[in-house]
């Protein structure tokens, strides 16, 4: 165990930075390959502000992309990296606006190539599948939980 004297705790107390020496060779440090380190200098990390600079960024991504079975786990680190950084611009600059329930419901069954008939199990008759197609009905939370299971999508959606 190390046993700080009295004299170093007051002379700890009294920096006026209030650093005490001593402390941090226990504790662990991150460290970076010098490969990664040059990457780094070639491409410096910075928050993506301007559409110009999503491009960039994306474009690199795209060019280690292809590489992807070939890359260095430097080159792995910036990748990832990157799509942080190309998330935060997208989540920030396109977010895409809600949809409808009834919206949400055709994209699916245009996906799943479904029709109208192939939806009369989850609504239990073809006349709910109709009104609900037509916006006649509204979808109840019956309605949306068996949705959900049967496309595999989060409840939300419906919603």
């Amino acid at each position: 165990m190390h046993v700080i004297s009295r004299k170093k705790l007051l002379e700890a107390r009294l920096d006026p930075r209030g650093v005490q020496q001593g402390r941090m060779e226990g504790m662990s440090t991150l460290t970076a390959s010098p490969e990664y380190i040059e990457l780094l200098k070639k491409f410096p990390p910075r928050v993506i502000r301007t559409e110009k600079e999503n491009e960039a960024c994306t474009g690199l991504l795209h060019e280690l992309d292809r590489r992807s079975r070939k890359l260095t786990p430097a080159e792995k680190e910036l990748a990832e990296l990157l799509t942080l950084l190309i998330e935060d611009f997208e989540d920030r600059h396109y977010q895409l606006p809600r949809a409808k329930p009834l919206e949400v419901l055709q994209f699916l069954m245009d996906q799943h190539g479904l029709l109208q008939k192939d939806l009369a199990g989850v609504f239990g008759t073809p006349s709910i599948v109709s009104e609900v197609l037509s916006g006649k009905r509204d979808l109840n939370k019956d309605h949306i939980k068996r949705l959900s299971r049967r496309f595999r999508v989060s409840p939300e959606l419906f919603f």
